[in-house]
């Protein structure tokens, strides 16, 4: 027999939010309650389905998968649990009764791993180009070394708490308009630690971790770029109850250069030369990240020419080789000339037969006919 839709059953729209998810479930796992409805047969069957279409659409990757693949997407959950045994004990169905009636939710007593950190680090372009090592200033939380995390003085140790007998949680009965529940909620003498500290370690006061900053030294690897990530593992917040540390992620940007620019892994140079140079050709000096070189310009080189320095860019990540440099060209006009050098030009385009660009007397051969001048 085929599941149903996991919306129709909530009668929610696909596009849902997560309130109205919540509200769905609330209102249909109150009517069909087992409990409630001891006769009728149907109810425990339909508490099942509306159950397990909220663990899934409640989840966002779980939800993601049904809109993508349908049941088959989510089949690999499993929901063995709603099945065979019953619902006398109601074993994890206590969010239910927090749901409805506002109990204290219950707090986890095993290991929980330690927060991730993220430190934003800028870096120069020679050395998001050849790599380098920093020294990282970093605050976060740590095992405190006198007590070894456990929160108590050194010499003593904690006791399991008489009120929940190390649970971290206790049971009550209360008394509703829908009967008489047994609810679980976090114990208050412990704060759900399941453990009393008489005498607290006097550095972390009983809390079993402290605040430090730490230095870090990182290895920023060649090639890396703006929005680059690099991940140190176990460098981030402490875990609690024995966790393993969290991990420490490392953001790039990379400043701008006053010369350079960068194209993927190649580099970007604008070279200023004179029409003198452009036109006879020169051998220049031109800037790369490893210092100056020699290159030939040829005569005749034209504004705008780009010219390749093969192996001369950033080095490729996690890779063998180098990208290349771009050398363009730029052709600087004289804005200002003295009286030699404009009755040397006027010569040359004398000789060179030169009255006028041809392409500007075309243009004011149109200006005349269009205003008849």
């Amino acid at each position: 027999m085929s599941k149903r839709d996991y919306y129709e059953i909530l009668g929610i729209d696909r596009k849902a939010q997560p309130d109205e998810i919540k509200k769905a479930y609330r209102n249909l796992a109150k009517k069909y309650h087992p409990d409630l409805n001891k006769d009728n047969p149907e109810a425990e069957q339909k508490f099942k389905e509306v159950r397990e279409a909220y663990e899934i659409l409640s989840d966002e990757q779980k939800r993601t998968r049904y809109d993508q693949y349908g049941h088959a997407g989510v089949d690999d959950n499993g929901f063995e649990g709603f099945g065979g045994g019953g619902f006398g004990d109601f074993g994890g169905f206590d969010d239910i009764f927090d749901m409805f009636f506002g109990g204290g939710g219950r707090r986890r007593q095993g290991p929980a791993r330690g927060a991730d950190l993220q430190y934003n680090l800028e870096v120069t372009f020679e050395e998001a180009a050849f790599g380098a090592k920093k020294d990282l200033h970093i605050p976060r939380t740590e095992t405190c070394p006198t007590c070894d995390g456990s929160g108590a003085k050194p010499g003593t140790r904690a006791k399991t708490c008489s009120k929940c007998n190390g649970k971290g949680t206790i049971q009550f009965a209360q008394r509703t308009p829908l009967g008489s529940f047994v609810q679980t909620k976090t114990c208050d003498q412990c704060g759900g630690n399941g453990k009393i500290i008489d005498t607290p370690c006097p550095e972390c006061r009983g809390r079993g971790q402290v605040r430090r900053e730490r230095s870090i030294a990182v290895n920023i690897p060649a090639g890396v770029d703006t929005g680059s990530k690099l991940r140190m593992s176990g460098e981030g917040e402490a875990g609690e109850r024995g966790g393993s540390p969290g991990d420490l992620y490392v953001r790039i940007t990379v400043k701008p250069h006053k010369i350079f620019t960068r194209r993927a892994d190649d580099v970007i140079c604008e070279v200023p030369i004179s029409i003198v140079q452009a036109t006879l050709g020169d051998e220049i000096e031109v800037p790369t990240l490893e210092g100056k070189a020699k290159f030939n310009i040829p005569s005749g080189t034209q504004p705008g020419t780009s010219f390749r320095l093969k192996g001369k860019g950033i080095q490729h990540l996690n890779g063998y080789g180098r990208g290349d440099q771009h050398v363009k060209i730029k052709v600087v006009i004289p804005k200002k000339l003295n009286i030699e050098q404009k009755k040397l030009l006027i010569k040359f385009a004398e000789i060179s037969g030169e009255e006028i660009n041809p392409e500007q007397k075309s243009f004011f051969d149109k200006v005349k006919e269009v205003f008849g001048v």
